[in-house]
């Protein structure tokens, strides 16, 4: 009897503290002073305690901020001793393009498979993976020379992402309507799951990792697909002639927003309940999404109009809009310190930098022909959810 005497006061003790734990994480004051650790083990335990949590997937660091491992600086070892590039991927000129972000030069350019479309971080953030999507093949990059390691043959890799627990690597085959899921350690394919979503594209996954929302660029609607089941939950049409493009989950895990080329905006969209909230006007041509370091504002890049519109996250309005003088900026990913927003010109043959204090234009720089998803590398964080770099 001794043994159940004693375990009832200590469940309830340790429940308690986690319970103070949590209360005390989420009513502090929002500008108090509070140790980074202490934060962190605050908030890690809370989510370690949610049952409901994809299951092998890192726990949250702070459950009000699903990018809180992503601040300035904030490298993992496994990628502190990368020299920091710019991977640009020409998919017309069937190339990459390597750019130090310190000078702004070119430095380097090798021959990739055809069509390049992106440039992928790998889960444990020690490969760059290049999609070449009419190539049926992935390009391997060592970021640890900035050059290229041989290849593997994948079929119609237009994008690629990784489950949140790290177990597969998820191949958007686009042209195939179907989201190929391949364990990620050998690269193997180990199911195939068939999507109703015309033009697959582009993805995002919730908190708790247990679903992902993607959209359909030509069936104007947006999937839900459970993670651990690989089975598609719903679906979520948008008006006619709507062209949604990147998804992004918000620092707190409620909205879904989706930018459309179409629509000339972004999209908010509950997940959970797989329902429309709203929309936010940017600018012709919305494509692409990417959060701040300090995960208070969305950077959206409007191709068809040369522009960039900032969304702050807590309105969820338009804040400033940065004019490149001309250009077709589409997809990239913001530097390690925060302070360079880097964008490819998609029909330009060049890429932005931009300055994310006042959007000052800071260079252009011709690359080869249609250069599309660069990846900024390396960035903060502890493992990559894929597409150019989705880091939590």
């Amino acid at each position: 009897m001794t043994g159940p005497f004693v375990a009832g006061p200590v469940l309830f003790f340790v429940s308690a503290l986690g319970i103070l734990a949590v209360l005390a994480a989420r009513f502090a004051p929002e500008y108090e002073a509070q140790s980074d650790t202490a934060k962190s083990a605050a908030t890690g335990f809370a989510m370690r305690m949610d049952a409901g949590a994809l299951p092998g997937m890192p726990p949250i660091l702070d459950d009000r901020d699903i990018y809180a491992a992503d601040r300035p600086g904030n490298l993992s070892a496994a990628v502190q001793n990368f020299p920091s590039r710019v991977y640009v991927p020409n998919s017309r000129s069937n190339s990459v393009t390597v750019i130090d972000p310190a000078t702004f030069q070119v430095i380097d350019r090798f021959p990739v498979g055809r069509l390049p479309q992106h440039v992928t971080p790998s889960y444990d953030l020690k490969t760059l993976w290049v999609l070449n999507d009419k190539g049926n093949s992935l390009t391997r990059i060592d970021p640890a020379t900035g050059k290229p390691d041989g290849s593997i043959r994948v079929r119609d890799p237009y994008n690629m992402y990784y489950t949140p627990d790290g177990r597969y690597a998820i191949v958007v085959a686009e042209q195939q309507h179907r989201l190929n899921f391949l364990d990620a350690a050998g690269m193997k394919l180990c199911h195939s799951l068939e999507v109703p979503c015309k033009g697959v594209d582009h993805m995002d996954f919730s908190a708790d990792g247990r679903y992902l929302i993607a959209s359909c660029e030509f069936g104007h609607s947006l999937i839900k697909v459970d993670v651990e089941r690989q089975q598609v939950l719903g679906s979520l049409p948008l008006e006619r002639h709507n062209m949604p493009q990147d998804v992004k989950l918000s620092p707190d895990g409620s909205v879904f927003f989706v930018a459309d080329m179409d629509a000339g905006g972004v999209h908010l969209v509950d997940g959970d309940r797989l329902s429309y909230i709203g929309f936010i006007p940017t600018g012709k041509g919305a494509h692409g999404l990417y959060v701040s370091r300090d995960s208070r504002v969305l950077y959206v890049s409007n191709r068809g109009e040369g522009s960039v519109s900032v969304i702050d996250f807590s309105s969820r309005k338009e804040v400033a809009k940065w004019w490149l003088g001309g250009g077709s900026p589409d997809m990239g990913g913001v530097s390690a310190n925060g302070q360079v927003l880097w964008l490819a010109g998609r029909y330009n043959a060049e890429v932005y930098a931009i300055d994310t204090r006042d959007g000052k234009l800071l260079a252009r720089i011709p690359v080869g022909r249609e250069p599309h998803g660069l990846c900024v590398y390396p960035q903060p964080g502890r493992y990559s959810l894929g597409h150019t770099g989705i880091f939590r």
